[in-house]
């Protein structure tokens, strides 16, 4: 899959820009605060229908502006393909495929696919297991439809749930109607994490010795209240009612469960050091691609957003002979650095790249 061009007006930074890409690199240049990481959280909302920066619909229009629209064509499975986002203050966001717009925007989530690879992603490591939870969540999301609704469902009836506890009813009834509602779906979750899980663990492994050229050994389990127990959910669920009458939220069920990530047996968390940690979350990162390629039977857009700092040059040119081979399809990569991001597009073998001056949220095209 590519993206052949996209037009932005009024997103975050950038004020009115047309783009046309290569379908090969596209190379990003500019200080901090200058847009860089704006453009591929454009190209991101396009495929996800929100910020990889969390921030709400009216944040990312910029200053001054009443609105943001965006419009992207792409080459997908062989088929030209148009997708366009449109969001005025006080008013509901528009998505569209070919001009149709989607009646719910979780039809579009995995049409057009997409990996990220950000300093954020240093969160999987250090960050709550909410962070990580949300990892394995987009990841599958992307892939399984049925997937995604499921997680919906959950998530309402969750809420229902911990509203019920927080206005202290009591009604065993009430109870019992969401909590089977949440037990329908929490089986499927569970079970697609696991099996995810263990899919992903190999191209993780795999990568991680790519970039690191150790023996150190990573690691990865999902580690599930579900799964290590022999009850029903629902069984659970009444078995910590009391409990979490009182605490005034539910505390068993997928929205608690954790990927454990390990270097050595051992927690990275705790022991890996900063280089040890990136190079962890590149892996599980490209691990992702992986695994999307195969399900999806496309190659998903690859942004890499400032990824190279805190690396060391030889774990940095493994990143770039790992995205040069046949499995990676179109890249967008950020730096600051101008030499740096030279030296690496010039090391990728016989492929076509554009490469950008970022400033201010303008976009100049440097010919090579």
């Amino acid at each position: 899959m590519q993206l052949t061009h996209l037009h932005i007006v009024n997103f975050k930074n950038i004020a009115d820009t047309d783009l046309s890409f290569s379908p090969n690199i596209n190379a990003l240049l500019g200080d901090n605060g200058m847009g860089k990481s704006n453009l591929l959280d454009a190209i991101y909302y396009l495929s996800f229908c929100k910020s990889f920066s969390s921030l709400p619909d009216s944040g990312i229009v910029k200053s001054g502006e009443m609105f943001a629209m965006m419009q992207g064509d792409y080459l997908r499975k062989g088929v030209e393909e148009q997708v366009a986002f449109g969001y005025t203050s006080g008013k509901r966001k528009s998505f569209k495929r070919g001009g149709k717009e989607y009646t719910r925007l979780s039809q579009h989530i995995g049409l057009f696919p997409l990996v990220l690879v950000s300093p954020s992603d240093m969160d999987l490591v250090g960050g709550g297991s909410e962070v990580r939870r949300r990892f394995i969540d987009m990841l599958i999301s992307q892939t399984d439809s049925t997937y995604l609704s499921h997680l919906i469902r959950y998530n309402n009836a969750l809420q229902q749930r911990n509203k019920l506890l927080r206005d202290h009813i009591y009604d065993a009834n009430l109870y019992i109607a969401v909590e089977m509602s949440m037990e329908m779906s929490a089986e499927y979750i569970t079970k697609s994490r696991r099996e995810i899980s263990t899919r992903l663990l190999e191209a993780f492994k795999r990568h991680y010795h790519d970039i690191a050229r150790t023996d150190e050994t990573p690691g990865l389990e999902y580690r599930s209240l579900l799964n290590e127990s022999t009850c029903r959910y629902s069984e659970l669920l009444e078995e910590a009612r009391r409990k979490d009458e009182i605490l005034g939220h539910t505390t068993v069920g997928p929205h608690r469960d954790d990927l454990e990530l390990t270097l050595e047996g051992m927690s990275v968390k705790s022991t890996a050091s900063q280089g040890q940690s990136k190079t962890f979350t590149i892996a599980l990162r490209l691990a992702q691609y992986e695994f999307m390629h195969e399900a999806t039977g496309m190659k998903p857009l690859l942004l890499l957003d400032d990824i190279f700092d805190k690396l060391d040059s030889n774990r940095v040119a493994n990143i770039v002979d790992i995205v040069s081979r046949d499995i990676f399809g179109q890249i967008f990569i950020t730096d600051t650095n101008r030499e740096h991001l030279a030296s690496i597009v010039s090391t990728m073998p016989n492929v076509d790249y554009r490469l950008w001056s970022v400033s201010a949220g303008r976009f100049e095209e440097i010919k090579q």
